[in-house]
């Protein structure tokens, strides 16, 4: 074996020895002599016309080369998935339904908390569909704290390099006397309503505008709205709102009766009291083996439309959610309506979606490396859209108070905590 080792070497030290010259065309015969290669050694040995069509072939063959590296490089590069689909059968979790009432308080046992809301909201009305007779109704008197907070505005834009701001009431609201040049001057096609918005000392405002004066008076009013239901005790809202016995009416789970009773209360300040089924929270989440209207869920509501809140409500029906089990709703964001008088059928097609992060895509994992403080982890849920679009009582800007949908271990904010208002 060592004879074998050392005849290798030797002929190694030979070849070395014998090896090519010290100039590039030198070094390139030598490389087309002894390569294993089929063209350069061709190249050097054959004829004018051989040379000539092996030349080709290699440049040919040798660009080809040079190419599928290239695009196996840039594959490689563009980190590229590969998804995988599976279709099968098997018995599911059913989803947890979440229902609210687009009302979300009774009328009759707020009335007294709205009742200067709604003269003024009256009077704005007035002031907007007929002002050249606004005039009548200017001994009224109206609680004017309100408008002082965040009033409408007409904006005259015909000259858009000098634009004017006119109070929709003038600047006298004790005796309710328009301003001149809001009723001479503008009118609908060169003036745009917008909400005016300021901080607590009145330094900085800001101006929202509206496509229409229907869009602007309802989000005033619920603004509005918001800011007087922020001040009340979440117990009392609660007795304000709707009741399960009342809402929900019969119950049918597959071939199996259920009442209010298996639905869990929770309170959104946008929709009052809602109430889920199947949370799963405290009881194991029922499975759904069928697909149907039969093996499903049916109800028939009591939405209580007589007595809904007038502006502050513009949908008579209710408004429910699909999602998953032990997981927050954010039944704003992500609900439908369902009409009142009409049957609603829903059906669901699951989809599970899992994204690869780093570096395939910025996706993160459970959000846990993202800075905003989630209110809503246990509830099994992660960080997502609608939990960053979380309001906190010290949020900067000249809004600072809002009122959010939060649990109740996380506390709630409002307007009387931070003296501003605003909407989510």
């Amino acid at each position: 074996a060592t004879m074998h080792v050392k005849k290798y070497l030797l002929k190694g030290l030979h070849r070395l020895q014998k090896g090519p010259g010290y100039t590039y065309k030198e070094l390139l015969v030598w490389y087309c002599d002894n390569t294993n290669t089929h063209g350069p050694k061709r190249i050097i040995c054959e004829g004018p016309k051989k040379k000539a069509m092996w030349f080709l072939l290699t440049l040919l063959f040798a660009s080809l080369v040079c190419w599928q590296w290239g695009i196996f490089i840039r594959t490689y590069l563009s980190w590229e998935v590969s998804v995988s689909l599976s279709v099968g059968f098997k018995t599911m979790d059913f989803p947890a339904v979440t229902i609210c009432n687009a009302s979300p308080f009774k009328y009759s046992k707020i009335k007294h908390l709205l009742k200067d809301l709604d003269e003024l909201m009256e009077a704005v009305l007035e002031r907007i569909l007929a002002p050249e007779l606004s005039h009548a109704s200017a001994t009224r008197n109206l609680n004017f704290s309100i408008w002082n907070h965040t009033p409408l505005v007409l904006i005259d834009e015909r000259n858009p390099h000098h634009p004017m701001v006119l109070d929709l009431f003038g600047d006298n609201h004790n005796g309710l006397t328009s301003s001149s040049a809001s009723e001479k001057i503008c009118n609908a096609q060169g003036c745009k309503m917008a909400m005016r918005l300021c901080s607590l000392n009145g330094t900085q405002c800001t101006f929202r505008n509206f496509t229409s004066a229907t869009q602007a008076v309802t989000e005033w009013y619920v603004l509005q709205a918001t800011n007087i239901f922020a001040q009340v005790p979440q117990q009392e809202l609660v007795e304000m709102s709707y009741p399960s016995e009342q809402m929900i009416l019969a119950c049918l789970f597959g071939a199996e009766p259920c009442n209010y009773r298996n639905f869990t209360s929770i309170f959104y300040p946008h929709y009052g009291n809602c109430y889920i089924f199947n949370w799963g929270m405290t009881e194991k989440a029922l499975p759904s083996a069928n697909p149907g209207t039969e093996f499903g869920l049916k109800l028939i509501l009591d939405i209580g439309q007589e007595d809904y809140v007038p502006f502050l409500a513009s949908t008579a029906g209710v408004r429910l959610m699909l999602h998953e089990q032990r997981s927050y709703p954010f039944i704003r964001d992500e609900g439908i309506y369902a009409m009142s008088g009409t049957e609603t059928s829903i059906g669901v097609l699951v989809d599970k979606l899992q994204r690869m992060g780093e570096p395939y895509s910025p996706c993160t994992v459970n959000g846990s490396e993202v800075p905003v403080q989630n209110f809503y982890s246990d509830y099994n849920t992660t960080y997502s859209i609608q939990v960053g679009r979380q309001c906190t009582p010290h949020a900067p800007g000249p809004l600072s108070g809002f009122m959010c949908p939060r649990p109740q271990s996380s506390g709630r904010t409002g307007p009387s905590k931070a003296g501003s208002a605003g909407l989510l």
